[in-house]
């Protein structure tokens, strides 16, 4: 009588949290066992442009669309990228993710750009489910906000771009940053090697990339989005215009949640305009009195997040890095050409 008891307790609690739209995060060391790498672009094939966060001017986006264009793609623009609500957003919520979900789900859409991030994918997380990514697989690029949607692809299965965004394409793409992004759609696969970082920690490491920009991601933590609960992983972090406490304290709240139990190395990207309140140097020497005492590398300044250069990642996906006294390496583990990018 007990057992059949929980099991209509059980019952009856499941089907409130489906009913309130409640998404109930899988437990820890549940990565899926197979990555899904979407195909590379072909000559001619649609990209989406959307905008899942902030607004911004049509002329950045039909600006991204035309050096899209130029690149040899088609261009598909999302039918709510004009929308304005409450004074930033690109739209109403459903708006956005209707763009969002449209894109995914078109089968000749084959690369998903944003515009740019500011604030607001964190609305999509009960909105969606994995297998919306996992049934149709393809890129999704961006980074700041974007970070929800790539941690969604990566519980998903699902590898996707860390990488520069319309706002940026729309100057031109001929710089490294955009020209990298578009090798990388074309099945040229990065192999990053990288200069000596005073805070590295050497060491190798294979894991599955996630991570991105810290405020967002660590916001998604404990629903079906939180990435960092996958096991074996290479977390990825990048910073803009927040405080050296602010910092300290997100990744406390990691470590609380047992995240070098399943940290096999870390990434630290750019910490751009971010605080010194505290007289450690540096945000990466602040976060190295921490991960001294875990026997994993550290790679310091890999040029990626919110200053000029924003080198491609591709996130999800098995990743290699090795961290030497003199220098770095970081590969990806996906089919694709080699495409030795040399930033020493």
């Amino acid at each position: 009588m007990k057992s059949i008891l929980r099991s209509i307790i059980l019952a009856v609690a499941v089907f409130a949290a489906v009913s309130c739209g409640v998404t109930r995060p899988a437990a820890g060391g549940d990565a899926p066992k197979a990555r899904i790498v979407p195909d590379y672009l072909r000559p001619g094939d649609k990209i989406a442009i959307i905008a899942p966060s902030y607004s911004t001017p049509m002329e950045n986006v039909t600006g991204a669309a035309e050096v899209i264009r130029s690149w040899g793609y088609e261009p598909v623009i999302g039918s709510n990228v004009d929308k304005l609500d409450a004074g930033k957003y690109a739209g109403t919520v459903e708006e956005r993710t209707a763009d969002l979900v449209s894109a995914i789900e078109n089968p000749d859409i084959k690369a998903i750009i944003c515009t740019r991030g500011g604030y607001g994918t964190i609305h999509m997380i009960n909105r969606l489910r994995p297998e919306l990514f996992s049934a149709n697989p393809k890129w999704i690029v961006g980074y700041s906000d974007i970070s929800t949607l790539l941690e969604m692809e990566a519980c998903a299965g699902v590898a996707g771009i860390h990488g520069t965004m319309g706002n940026t394409i729309a100057k031109g793409g001929e710089d490294l940053t955009c020209q990298t992004l578009k090798s990388l759609l074309e099945g040229s696969v990065p192999q990053y090697k990288l200069p000596a970082h005073p805070q590295n920690r050497p060491g190798k490491a294979a894991g599955i990339l996630v991570g991105g920009n810290f405020c967002t991601f660590a916001a998604n933590l404990d629903t079906w989005a939180d990435a960092t609960r996958l096991d074996g992983i290479i977390l990825f972090i990048e910073e803009v215009d927040e405080s050296m406490h602010r910092i300290d304290r997100l990744f406390n709240m990691l470590l609380m949640r047992g995240l070098m139990d399943r940290c096999k190395g870390i990434i630290l990207g750019e910490f751009t305009d971010c605080g010194s309140e505290f007289d450690y140097g540096s945000v990466e020497a602040m976060l190295n009195t921490y991960l001294k005492d875990y026997d994993i590398p550290v790679m310091c300044g890999f040029p990626a997040g919110h200053d000029t250069v924003n080198l491609p990642l591709v996130m999800g996906a098995k990743t290699v890095m090795e961290v030497r006294e003199d220098g770095a390496s970081l590969s990806f583990d996906i089919p694709g050409r080699q495409n030795s990018v040399d930033l020493r």
